[in-house]
Parts: C-alpha cells; structure tokens; sequence
C-alpha cells in the first residue's frame, strides 16, 4: 500500500505480477494509455519535486478545461496524469 504523506483517506494497493504472462504485460495492461491519476492542490510545487527525483515526464504540462496536467511514467511503465 503506498499513499500520500499524512494521508489517511487515499491508498493504492500494489500488487506483484504473478507468472509470466502477468510479467510480459507490466507495463502495458492499458495498451499504452493514461490510467492512474494523481491529483494535486499545487500543481508547480509537485512537478518540480517530482522532476528532482527523477520522475520521467514524457508529456510536458499543458493546459486543459479541467487544469494543468503532466504524463509521468512509473519504473513499471505505466502512464499516470498529475492534475492540478
């Protein structure tokens, strides 16, 4: 389980790819779409700090109706949007 620091209300589960047919689609289980959301009260402040650790962006922020989002990718490969 990870979660947001000094969150209590907001959790996401991990689960570990079990035999390799699970293992080949790490990754890859939304054929390459955006499916995890990452929703932040300061867009700048978590994109900055996300930069300094590393966090590949592939998609740099833009603006949209709904707010400033950015496309990161996790060590798996897997897209996620930060919203602001």
């Amino acid at each position: 389980m990870v979660r947001p620091k000094g969150s209590a209300e907001c959790s996401l589960l991990l689960a570990k790819a079990v035999g390799e047919e699970q293992q080949r689609s790490i990754g890859w289980q939304t054929g390459g779409r955006v499916f995890l959301f990452l929703k932040t009260d300061d867009f700048w402040r978590d994109y900055r700090a996300m930069q300094n650790k590393s966090i590949i962006f592939v998609r740099e922020p833009r603006a949209e109706p709904y707010g400033t989002v950015a496309v990161f990718k996790d060590p798996f490969g897997n897209l996620w949007d930060l919203l602001g």
